[in-house]
């Protein structure tokens, strides 16, 4: 059944939705890791990249109720938090000013009912100005969106605005799943997936780079999964502003729609597909907060390039039943690349080596 699939991605010709499909039905998981690796030594060689990151997470008080969800509050719920800016930047000190300090900080959280956009601007322009040369990767689209809203500035003023005042790049989160169906029951509060794409071209056109997900192993099939690959590459091919693509595995715990983790076969065959599919993505990364040391080290023969990064801190993946730690060194990072067989890169967040 792949042989002809098989035939065009040794040939270099673009897969189409139906071939992404049958790769998703198939058993054959050994040809799947075959061929991918094949393109993912293609484009990256047999590097594979992490990063000195730390992950913060401002608030889990949000405005959406989203059913997939177990990380966001309303005010005054137990559990919920809102960080203050010192806060942050405490965070942040021991990091920044270290021996081998951090390169980025990934900084995404809830809709804050009661904060205005003006806050938002002084939590990235407080970073940079105390740390100057840390790349800030915040805001997923969602949140953009959000306030764009509530400045009344619209998409493309409130993008400048971030920039100016110290936003580098974009995380890919919030994309979920486009197609409308699924979607509506995943998170009917959450802006569509159409208008996350409109804004991650906003910000593409803007000269912000972002990364792109999918959250999968919920209640989707896989023409959903195919429909939102397809969608991401078609966007690609109009901006290149993409830097990475991460498949999201669901966790349950905590949430409304509950169900099952992903098996370990389904994260494979989804980082193997992802690799095969998006052609003009040059980077596939296995996040190993979802996806566990192990499978994460596999995933580097399947496919991916990239394994993250340190973390340090991360709440929304244990909100719902994240079975990893919260951080790995760099030095752990390195030992699960080489027994991988890869070549690990330390990397800056534009995939620049460091070192």
């Amino acid at each position: 059944m792949l042989k002809k699939i098989e035939e065009k991605i040794l040939s270099g010709k673009r897969l189409t939705e139906r071939d992404a499909i049958k790769l998703f039905e198939t058993e054959d998981i050994f040809s799947l890791g075959r061929l991918a690796s094949h393109v993912a030594e293609k484009k990256n060689g047999n590097k594979a990249y992490f990063i000195r990151n730390r992950h913060i997470n401002p608030t889990n008080i949000c405005v959406n109720r989203c059913r997939f969800c177990a990380f966001s509050r309303s005010a005054g719920q137990e559990g919920a938090f809102e960080l203050t800016i010192e806060e942050i930047v405490n965070k942040l000190r021991p990091l920044a000013g270290a021996g081998r300090p951090i390169s980025e900080v990934h900084i995404v959280g809830g809709l804050h009912p009661d904060w205005p956009f003006e806050y938002y601007v002084e939590i990235i322009s407080t970073i940079k100005k105390h740390f100057p040369k840390l790349h800030i990767k915040a805001f997923t689209a969602v949140e953009v969106d959000y306030m764009a809203g509530i400045s009344g500035l619209g998409l493309e003023e409130t993008l400048t605005s971030l920039k100016s005042n110290g936003l580098d790049s974009m995380p890919g989160g919030g994309a979920e799943i486009f197609a409308p169906a699924v979607r509506n029951r995943l998170c009917p509060e959450k802006i569509s997936g159409t208008r996350w794409l409109e804004v991650m071209s906003a910000a593409h056109r803007a000269g912000i780079k972002t990364n792109a997900t999918m959250l999968y192993g919920h209640i989707e099939k896989y023409v959903d999964r195919v429909d939102h690959l397809s969608r991401l590459r078609k966007l690609q091919d109009r901006t290149g502003g993409f830097q990475a693509f991460i498949p999201l595995a669901y966790h349950p715990k905590n949430t409304k729609i509950k169900g099952r983790y992903t098996s370990g076969i389904d994260d494979l065959k989804t980082i193997a597909i992802s690799r095969l599919f998006l052609d003009n993505f040059d980077h596939i990364k296995a996040y190993w907060i979802m996806l566990g040391e192990k499978i994460s080290q596999l995933a580097l023969k399947f496919g991916a390039d990239d394994i993250d990064g340190t973390i340090i801190e991360e709440k929304i993946t244990h909100s719902a039943g994240a079975m990893t730690g919260e951080q790995l060194s760099a030095d752990q990072l390195m030992y699960l690349i080489k027994r991988a067989g890869k070549i690990p890169v330390e990397r800056d967040s534009f995939y620049r080596k460091v070192r």
